[in-house]
């Protein structure tokens, strides 16, 4: 994937610290919400932000929690809110499904892509689709990295 990092995008979130626990009410075990998400650094030419919330630790390959793209430059994603386009997560369904390992200690990586583009992608795209969209069009990234055990 071509990219044109100046700096990394700082993501946060009011919930839960990097490489910290996600709280229960984010999970499929609690209310099954999107955390909120603060994000700072973002490039003055950018035009849109994207979303990929995945687990590397599923025993079936990396799990997709949350695709979405062409989200407003703004500093802040709301608990509970999907301000861009949802596409397919892992589940087959254009929504958050917050973390839910099957067994043991799972790593779910919050990723914000800052892109010099909004994009035109069909509805239902999924993770592989907007990564190949995106290619050429990220001015900066960055990522929380979120555990979770049931």
């Amino acid at each position: 994937m071509t990219t044109v990092l100046n700096k990394p995008l700082i993501i946060k979130s009011p919930a839960f610290s990097n490489n910290e626990w996600i709280p229960v009410k984010y999970t499929c075990v609690g209310s099954n919400i999107n955390p909120a998400l603060a994000i700072t650094d973002i490039p003055n030419d950018t035009k849109s932000l994207a979303i990929i919330v995945d687990d590397p630790d599923a025993p079936n390959g990396t799990f997709v929690h949350w695709v979405m793209w062409n989200v407003p430059v703004i500093s802040m994603i709301d608990e509970n809110s999907a301000p861009g386009i949802q596409g397919k997560n892992g589940k087959g369904e254009n929504k958050y499904f917050g973390p839910c390992p099957p067994t043991g200690t799972h790593h779910y990586n919050f990723k914000v892509y800052a892109l010099d583009a909004k994009l035109i992608l069909p509805l239902g795209a999924n993770k592989n689709v907007l990564l190949k969209a995106m290619d050429g069009h990220i001015l900066a990234s960055g990522s929380l990295i979120g555990l979770f055990k049931k």
